[in-house]
This record gives C-alpha cells, structure tokens and sequence, in this order.
C-alpha cells in the first residue's frame, strides 16, 4: 500500500515509552506496505550520535555547560535533518522520530532555563523548516516515569544519562513545558496517557497516525 510522505514525532518525559509505541508502529506501517524509517534524537547519523553520547553521558571533570548543551543538540539536528530525514520524506517514507525540537524546548528552554525566543530560532535554523506533520506527547506523572527509566536504567552496563540524573524539579519543569506546548498547538501535538496498557495506548497511537495520513 503506498503512502505519502509523513513526519511523525515522539516526545515526553523520561520513561514515557515512547520507544516501545515507535517500535509497535513501525511494524504495523510495514505491514501495511508503507516505507518506514525509524530515527531519534540527539543521534540519527553516525556523526550525531558522537554528539549523543556528549551530551547524555559526559561526565568529566570539566563541566558541561547548558549553552553548550544545546549547541550540541542544534548541531546533531541539523546533521541529522539533513542526512537522514528529509532524504527519507523524499523517498515518500513515514519518518518516526525519537524526540526532536520539542524536546530541545522543554528540556533546555525549561528545564535549563534557557532563553525559549532564542531556543525557536535555533530550531528553526537546524530544521531547515523540516517540521513534523504530527506529534505524539506519551504524558505521565513525573515520578512514575522516572521510575520506569529507573529500571530500564539498571539494565543497562554504565548508563549514567546526565538528563534522567537530574533533580526532581528539573523533570517538573520539562513536563509542564511538554504540556504548553500541546495546548499551543493541538493541531500538531496529541497528548496521549502513558500509564494507559502497551496494547491501550498503542490503540491510540494508531487511531491518531491514521488521522493524519488521511490529511495528508
């Protein structure tokens, strides 16, 4: 079944799941016939994801500072869009994409306190004006999620993620953040109950994707 080009987005805070939906979409897209290219960010491309594992897993003596934080994300972004996501909306692909620019504004603009006119105009020059046609917003409270990333974090020999590391008050801001973003733009942004069953919300995640290839 052919599809048009679509460019989907997950966000949330941590914990949310969204890796589990994306992988449940992509292979029932795939199943449908569409072309599907998974992705995320920070990373993406081989370059990017070195910019990744700075800004996730530094921790050297020298401190990494939120300016430079947000240099680096801008930066894997804009190699990112370039190599890997518009190539793939050319190629008449459904684009799904672990995070993207919405993330850079609730966790830098929030969460770091960073200048949020400042922080658009950063996106807006990475993205080339690439924007997503559709965001999922996996919502939950603050201290389940950080719960589940807790777990998932035990798993994982030396995970040591700078961002879920962060205090309590941190991860507050950047969900309300999430939220404002959603109830600015309800048109591109869905805010979908991550406490909800796998299988529950992932009935969602469906019902909303199949609205959007229709307008598409």
């Amino acid at each position: 079944m052919e599809r048009n080009a679509l460019f989907i987005t997950f966000e949330g805070p941590e914990g949310a799941g969204k890796s589990t939906q994306i992988k449940l979409l992509r292979d029932h897209l795939t199943a449908l016939g569409c072309r599907v290219v998974v992705t995320r960010e920070p990373g993406g491309t081989p370059l990017a994801e070195d910019f990744r594992n700075i800004v996730k897993h530094y921790h050297g003596e020298e401190p990494l500072y939120p300016a430079t934080e947000l240099l680096l994300f801008e930066a894997a972004r804009a190699q990112h869009v370039n190599h890997v996501i518009k190539p793939a909306l050319e190629n008449n692909s459904i684009v799904l994409c672990d995070r993207f620019t919405d993330s850079t504004v609730a966790y830098q603009g929030a969460g770091r306190s960073l200048d949020r006119a400042f922080l658009q105009e950063l996106n807006r020059f990475a993205t080339s004006g690439c924007l997503p046609d559709l965001t999922l917003l996996f919502d939950l409270p603050v201290e389940v999620g950080l719960a589940r990333a807790q777990v998932r974090a035990a798993k994982v020999e030396n995970h040591n993620d700078r961002l879920e590391e962060e205090k309590i008050d941190f991860h507050h801001r950047v969900r309300q953040a999430f939220l404002e973003i959603a109830r600015a733009e309800p048109q591109r942004v869905k805010v979908l109950d991550a406490t909800l069953k796998i299988e529950e919300l992932f009935e969602q995640v469906k019902q909303q994707v199949e609205n959007a290839l229709q307008r598409v």
